[in-house]
């Protein structure tokens, strides 16, 4: 079983490197397809270019690579990795995220049911010290301790997309759309 704090003690300072945050390091596919999946963001945009996930990719992989030479493999099975940025419907990872995106829909997994409740969907109305307000309308304001979150996601809405412009749409205008026959042919 790998170490999902200890790698991601070792990929921060890479990150941090090239003056990103890191939002999330995972392993997903189990034993048919391991992959170590690394979110990061650069702090000013929350997002990443290609060329950002490039980089931080290469980081990596070199820091995998050495320690792998001198017997410290954190992943002693093959994987794949796969670098990108959060992406809209982001996965809130630390507290600062839900005070970042304060006023967004989110949905949130508890480790525990909180007053018969495994899941809460709602806004994030807030953070104070480690409490999460989350404003679920008609069933009012729950707050919980950061501590009890499993997992958590903004929603995708208008407000959110609104909220989120890409860094660039240069080059967004060369792509067209394709007929499904024209990618049968291009697929042979």
């Amino acid at each position: 079983m790998v170490d999902i704090a200890a790698l991601s003690a070792l990929i921060e300072p890479e990150a941090r490197a090239l003056g990103f945050d890191l939002v999330r390091v995972k392993m997903t596919g189990g034993k048919s397809d391991p992959t170590l999946q690394v979110m990061a963001e650069r702090p000013d945009t929350r997002q990443l270019t290609i060329d950002d996930c490039s980089d931080l990719s290469h980081r990596i992989s070199d820091l995998l690579d050495r320690l792998e030479a001198e017997g410290r493999d954190p992943i002693p099975e093959a994987y794949r990795l796969e670098v990108s940025s959060p992406g809209i419907d982001r996965p809130l990872t630390r507290l600062k995220d839900f005070a970042d995106w304060q006023g967004h829909e989110a949905r949130i997994r508890l480790t525990a049911p909180q007053d018969g409740r495994k899941q809460l969907t709602g806004d994030l109305a807030g953070v104070e010290g480690s409490r999460i307000a989350v404003a679920m309308g008609q069933h009012g304001t729950v707050t919980i301790d950061f501590a009890e979150v499993a997992d958590a996601k903004l929603m995708m809405t208008d407000r959110l997309i609104a909220a989120t412009a890409p860094l660039s749409t240069e080059g967004a205008d060369e792509f067209e759309d394709m007929s499904d026959d024209t990618l049968a042919e291009d697929t042979h």
